[in-house]
């Protein structure tokens, strides 16, 4: 099992990474919350000289989905200009939230938007990494909430070889029932590349995307194992910076 972290140090995510003693690291390339271009990371040497392996989180901002054209055009490009600089550092891939349009808007609209990223993009040569996209927790207008709408999803943009990141606090969240969500997520999309393995501060089916760390949290942690276990992936967890190490080592005591 390959795990590593979510580190808050994204101008030295390596040295992050060694102090937790991590397999690999996901990191953001610009403010999570903002447009900003990604430029050459300062310590880009040093990271593709690195045994961990890297793979980058996309802007919360960006909504491929969306049927606004003043918020989907300028997603597209982030997408591109962040799957380009994340090739730079060599991580192996984009994590990008499923997004979500306007209640009332048609759920398909978003849908056929995912398609029409890859679908340009393609002709363009692709994107320069794999484009990993995460199940979100809350919205009912969401693309990647529930798993029927993920295969509504799937079935737009997987022959273009979309990757997916299952997300454990996003699924509970979302009123997925976490009991056998492997299988049922690998029999929608045919793979998962990445698990974000988080607990929730929240109820089941709450819509509420807190986390908490493995121990802490209103999911059994060895739910949250299992699931590890049966995803065979690598592993990142974006739980609370004090007790992540804690948990790196719970993962790897076979717990």
């Amino acid at each position: 099992m390959r795990v590593g972290a979510h580190v808050r140090r994204d101008e030295d995510p390596v040295g992050a990474g060694t102090e937790l003693g991590a397999d690999l690291v996901q990191l953001f390339l610009t403010d999570p919350q903002k447009w900003d271009t990604p430029g050459a990371h300062p310590r880009r040497d040093e990271i593709l000289a690195s045994p961990i392996d890297v793979v980058v989180h996309s802007p919360y901002v960006i909504n491929v989905a969306s049927l606004n054209n003043r918020l989907r055009m300028p997603s597209r490009k982030a997408v591109a200009e962040h799957a380009t600089a994340a090739a730079d550092i060599g991580a192996f891939g984009l994590v990008v939230h499923g997004g979500h349009v306007r209640d009332g808007e048609d759920v398909s609209a978003g849908i056929d938007n995912w398609r029409k990223l890859f679908q340009r993009q393609e002709d363009k040569g692709g994107f320069a990494v794999p484009i990993l996209v995460e199940n979100t927790a809350g919205g009912d207008f969401a693309m990647a909430r529930h798993l029927d709408t993920i295969a509504r999803l799937w079935d737009a943009v997987g022959d273009y070889g979309a990757g997916f990141c299952l997300d454990t606090c996003h699924a509970w969240a979302g009123g997925e029932d976490l009991a056998g969500l492997v299988d049922r997520v690998l029999a929608v999309t045919g793979r998962i590349d990445l698990v974000h393995l988080n607990n929730s501060r929240d109820e089941f089916d709450s819509a509420r995307d807190r986390h908490a760390n493995l121990a802490e949290g209103t999911i059994a942690p060895e739910v949250l194992a299992e699931i590890a276990r049966a995803a065979d992936a690598p592993i990142v967890l974006e739980t609370p910076a004090d007790g992540m190490a804690d948990d790196i080592a719970y993962l790897r005591s076979g717990s």
